[in-house]
């Protein structure tokens, strides 16, 4: 276990080259710098200098060598707009994004899969179809859409619920939970549907049944359990989706998390700051979906006795004419 641990590590190398690289080369097409926004007052000779002094007057490529030199001693860089360095203030909002991600993921997580049983156990039934038909509904709805309409329905006509910002504790939280949740409830819906179906159809369930195993135990305790492989990869996809992708919502409700630092670090031209970020969200995502790994080899035996050899799954060889190729 512990060399697959070590070789994700040594994996994420390359993402972080990557990644910040396509950033910077990204950041430097756009129009203007970090320069336009700090440097309104300055005459044409400081301004010339802050542009020498930031490196503006050199290649992209140059900006980014000095970048990748500063991180590879574990420093992020010091934001230009908020003269503070990026990984005091990543962390100052990492808490609000991982707080909306985990709110967002355990609505869907209570909500789909006893909804994608329930599915799968009365397939074809009306419970099926109204499900399934949901499901395409929350799939369909774009999250910036939806997050207005919340905000018009439960915030401007009922007022039950703050529209914006992080001030009014969990009541603040609902609303950006469940526009994000709501996409995640429709993907995890019909994984757990499709994949309890795959496991209620075999034959071991048949012979279980025929012993007289009552039908709860049967789905809770036999099925359930041979089904959740799939049903964690998308719980941990999501999750990292939602920590990653949340910048819409974020900057729908005002929510003060990492998502929409990067948008405004975008909005004002400031490279070091949406680098940063972007990087220690890769990160993060690049962890959760180890951790992901990981947890199979606690559900699926196979797994753990291949980690624990250390050894990857060999593919069996093809037969030609009742040889082995």
């Amino acid at each position: 276990m512990h060399r697959y641990i070590i070789k994700r590590i040594l994996m994420l190398i390359p993402v972080i080259v990557g990644v910040s690289l396509l950033v910077f080369v990204m950041m430097d097409m756009a129009p203007g710098t970090v320069v336009d926004i700090i440097g309104g007052e300055m005459s044409t000779e400081e301004l010339a200098e802050l542009n020498h002094q930031l490196g503006y007057d050199r290649s992209v490529f140059y900006r980014y060598f000095l970048y990748m030199k500063d991180l590879l001693h574990g420093d992020l860089g010091t934001s230009f707009i908020y003269k503070m360095d990026v990984w005091d203030l990543y962390m100052q909002r990492l808490p609000a994004t991982l707080e909306l991600a985990g709110a967002s993921v355990l609505l869907a997580i209570l909500l789909s899969i006893p909804l994608g049983i329930k599915a799968a156990t009365g397939h074809g039934g009306l419970t099926d179809n109204v499900s399934m038909v949901a499901a395409l509904l929350g799939l369909s709805m774009p999250n910036f859409w939806l997050g207005m309409m919340l905000i018009v329905l439960f915030s401007n006509r009922l007022g039950w619920l703050p529209s914006y910002g992080a001030t009014d504790g969990i009541k603040s939280l609902i609303l950006p939970a469940l526009t994000i949740g709501t996409g995640l409830m429709a993907t995890l819906t019909r994984t757990t549907r499709s994949s309890m179906l795959d496991v209620l159809r075999a034959d071991y369930l048949r012979t279980a049944r025929s012993k007289g195993v009552p039908e709860k135990k049967v789905v809770s305790k036999h099925a359930l359990k041979n089904a959740l492989i799939p049903i964690i990869t998308i719980i941990g996809t999501q999750l990292g989706n939602a920590v990653g992708g949340a910048v819409v919502t974020e900057n729908v409700f005002a929510w003060p998390g990492v998502g929409r630092l990067i948008i405004d670090a975008i909005n004002q031209r400031d490279t070091t700051t949406v680098t940063g970020c972007i990087i220690m969200t890769t990160v993060m995502i690049c962890v959760i979906m180890m951790v992901v790994d990981i947890i199979y080899a606690f559900v699926d035996p196979r797994l753990r006795a291949q980690y624990a050899s250390g050894k990857t799954r060999k593919r069996a060889p093809k037969v030609r004419g009742g040889e082995a190729a």
